[in-house]
């Protein structure tokens, strides 16, 4: 039998945005211990945990703090190094180990997993120069997208290319180092699926999520996806096989697109509660940051019923006024925020979750705030 932890043990988890406060939070529902690695003080997740070590996620002294201040170990973003996850896990449980933190963070490892797995990918070509880009645009064609294979936390590195004369373009992006150019591949609608795993292999799977961005951020989560039924059993055969493949412990999101022809094809993989999945805490049976804290303290998981359809928004800094004025004017919506302090333009500072009988005319009443336009 996997090692369970047991209430009153502390987790520790590395980072201290929003998906690290939700983390705590229901942690703490479950009687744990919640300590916070993040270098800003009053960071989003230490106003709600019992500690917090201040210093960089990275910080090999901070982080063997943190493990020895812990009895398991778990992380809200992508972008601690692996190797360093490795090195922990001699000293502390981090059940989410380091594999598939590797494959998470760097596009070709990505993709190549993905490959192995039978998993459908928009073309691509690794690419190191200028020329590659020319070489590759004759079978990928134009429109494109030029991609980092890491990320900066919260910074995307990627650039459309629409045809020749953007390619002088990247030559900044490609001095951050190996990036992948994908085909842009026409679709539909983009979706999103939250699956966590146990050691024991059992899996909570939430419904397949309607996601829509704008400028790379998540502005709209709609569950049920308004995609078939034969879609939806598709999306969460592909999140089975990829789970059990990384032999996942813990929750992982995974981003794909549907094409008008009915064709899926995995976009992101997402090693750690996904934002698309905000809505489960009000509209779902157990919240996806419940699963996540059940995986990785060895407890079993439940099957997700879906209480209701739903409609999530993001707050971002520039419509922090015009939520606020809905609080008193829609008593039903279910407002979420994160505690940051300054509200900048394009900052994630919360969310809004609105159960309903009927989708369309919810979309219809959130437009009409003139909010999200």
């Amino acid at each position: 039998m996997p090692n369970l932890i047991i209430p009153g043990k502390t987790i520790g988890i590395i980072g201290g945005g929003q998906l690290a406060r939700m983390m705590a939070l229901a942690a703490k529902e479950m009687g744990y211990a919640v300590g916070i690695l993040y270098p800003k003080e009053n960071c989003p997740a230490a106003q709600v945990a019992d500690w917090q070590i201040v210093a960089k996620c990275d910080d090999e002294d901070a982080l063997m703090d943190l493990a020895m201040g812990s009895d398991v170990l778990t992380y809200e973003f992508e972008n601690v190094a692996a190797d360093k996850i490795a090195v922990l896990s001699k000293t502390v449980a981090v059940p989410q180990g380091s594999e598939l933190l590797s494959i998470a963070q760097d596009r070709i490892l990505e993709k190549a997993y993905l490959e192995m797995n039978n998993i459908n990918l928009a073309p691509y070509a690794t690419i190191l120069t200028l020329e590659d880009i020319e070489f590759s645009t004759s079978s990928i064609g134009f429109p494109c997208v030029l991609k980092t294979i890491r990320d900066e936390y919260e910074k995307k590195g990627q650039m459309v290319l629409y045809g020749e004369e953007d390619i002088p373009k990247c030559e900044a992006l490609l001095k951050k180092g190996t990036c992948i150019l994908e085909a842009w591949i026409p679709f539909e609608r983009e979706l999103s699926i939250v699956i966590s795993r146990n050691a024991a292999g059992e899996t909570s799977i939430f419904p397949t999520a309607e996601i829509i961005h704008r400028q790379n951020v998540l502005k709209e989560t709609i569950v049920p996806a308004r995609v078939s039924d034969e879609v939806s059993q598709e999306v969460e055969r592909i999140s089975l096989t990829i789970a059990e493949g990384l032999d996942l412990v813990g929750t992982l999101g995974i981003e794909l697109t549907l094409t008008t022809s009915g064709a899926l094809y995995v976009s992101e993989l997402v090693s750690r509660p996904h934002c698309s999945a905000n809505y489960s805490i009000e509209a779902c049976s157990t919240s996806q940051y419940e699963t996540h804290i059940r995986a990785i303290c060895g407890w079993p998981l439940p099957d997700i019923t879906l209480f209701s359809k739903t409609v999530s928004v993001t707050i971002l800094g520039e419509q922090m006024d015009g939520a606020e004025k809905q609080i008193q004017l829609k008593p039903n919506w279910h407002f979420h925020y994160y505690g940051k302090k300054e509200a900048r333009k394009g900052r994630v500072m919360g969310h809004i979750t609105i159960l309903t009988k009927d989708i369309e005319k919810t979309i219809e009443h959130i437009y009409d705030t003139g909010i999200w336009i």
